[in-house]
């Protein structure tokens, strides 16, 4: 093992006498020692109950036969950091959050990688970190917060800017505003829409680095509970079996990604985070990909902000194996995952279970992907527009 170089050996007393010290005995120390990376904070909603995620974690990796060391890293939330100077520190916290991951793992000798994520740039912070070291390594995400429910529509974060707009209109009253802020985020979780939070959880899923499942369900559910625990057991399989995150964020894996990307009209940042990730496996994921494969996959689900359906509506309708599963003829089925089975393996059985949230391919919402490659005088080396949002009337 990658630990028997703080464990083993006579030389190693001094480092087994710091990790007895932590209440340890020599048959914790003989098993493989598993990094827990968990962005758990309780300033940022989508992350104030990844402490609840990473115990039922460490119990998984417990129960298989691993000894478990849990460390934090830093989280931006950029709803509360946007409108002032702190939006200048979001997109630079992903890449200390990537160092200080690695810092961990090199430092300490782990064998494995469990991460837990949720938002914006923590999530491919900690995706490329895991290709930059790679050791096996797998990540559950934290999940959605519930939508909200003002006077009986349904709303998420993104209502509130909105809501601004007609206060200053003179078209909602100031007391409405109030019972929206109250209401648009009801608890913890990313923000309910196909933000960049939950389009980077479903693509975590797609490139096969989190288990079945793990992008859409809800915060709050005691599924994701179970799913934390069984991503504890499985990463004990992932260092047994030797795969290594080089082995799935593949080429095809990341146009798989891309693809999902499309169908979901999923957020723009893609386009900073995935090519960031693939950088780090030693891969190079230009704009004319997502250009490319956008305009050979429909845009299939009509998700908030742009659309009307949430996450937990997505979750319902059979989650991220549900669309891939619509997409499987444009898919590389042949790709490993972290739950041991190939791509196709994995969305055998998976069904579309909401015609409204999930369109086939015969129906889709668009016949291109939601998010399109612009080239221009304004823009020579490529711009990037999230088409599920625009106007018809401005596609021209």
């Amino acid at each position: 093992m990658r630990s028997d170089q703080i464990k083993k050996g006579t030389e190693k007393a001094p480092h087994r006498a710091l990790l007895k010290s932590l209440g340890l005995q020599d048959d914790d120390m003989a098993k493989p020692l598993i990094g827990v990376a968990n962005s758990f904070t309780n300033i940022v909603p989508g992350h104030i109950h990844l402490r609840i995620i990473g115990e039922a974690v460490k119990e998984g990796i417990l129960s298989a036969g691993g000894t478990p060391f849990e460390f934090d890293t830093i989280a931006v939330c950029d709803g509360i950091a946007m409108g002032h100077d702190g939006m200048r520190y979001s997109l630079p916290s992903r890449e200390i959050i990537a160092d200080s991951v690695e810092i961990m793992l090199q430092a300490h000798s782990l064998d494995g990688l469990v991460m837990i994520s949720n938002c914006d740039k923590v999530t491919p912070g900690m995706l490329m970190a895991a290709a930059r070291v790679n050791i096996p390594s797998i990540m559950v995400t934290g999940g959605p917060m519930a939508a909200g429910r003002h006077r009986g529509k349904k709303i998420s974060y993104s209502a509130m800017p909105e809501a601004l707009g007609q206060v200053a209109a003179g078209k909602m009253s100031e007391e409405e505003l109030l019972e929206m802020e109250t209401e648009a985020c009801p608890g913890c979780g990313s923000c309910s829409g196909m933000f960049t939070a939950n389009t980077m959880a479903c693509l975590t899923e797609t490139l096969g680095m989190s288990l079945p499942y793990c992008g859409t369900s809800l915060a709050t559910s005691a599924f994701k509970l179970r799913l934390a625990r069984a991503t504890g057991k499985q990463i004990i399989k992932l260092i047994r079996d030797d795969l290594k995150p080089s082995q799935i964020l593949t080429k095809e894996a990341f146009e798989n990604a891309i693809a999902v990307d499309m169908a979901l009209g999923g957020s723009t940042n893609t386009t900073l985070h995935l090519p960031a990730i693939a950088k780090e496996a030693g891969l190079t994921l230009p704009l004319s990909t997502f250009d490319e494969i956008g305009r050979k996959v429909p845009h299939l689900c009509s998700m908030i902000p742009s659309g009307s359906y949430a996450l937990e509506d997505l979750d319902a309708a059979g989650g991220v194996p549900a669309v891939m599963s619509e997409l499987k003829s444009l898919l590389n089925l042949k790709l490993p995952t972290v739950s041991g089975k190939t791509v196709g393996e994995n969305i055998k059985d998976a069904v579309v279970l909401d015609r409204e949230v999930i369109h086939s391919l015969t129906n889709p919402v668009h016949k291109e992907g939601g998010i399109a490659i612009l080239t221009g005088n304004l823009a020579p080396k490529g711009s990037v527009i999230k088409t599920a949002g625009v106007s018809p009337k401005m596609q021209k």
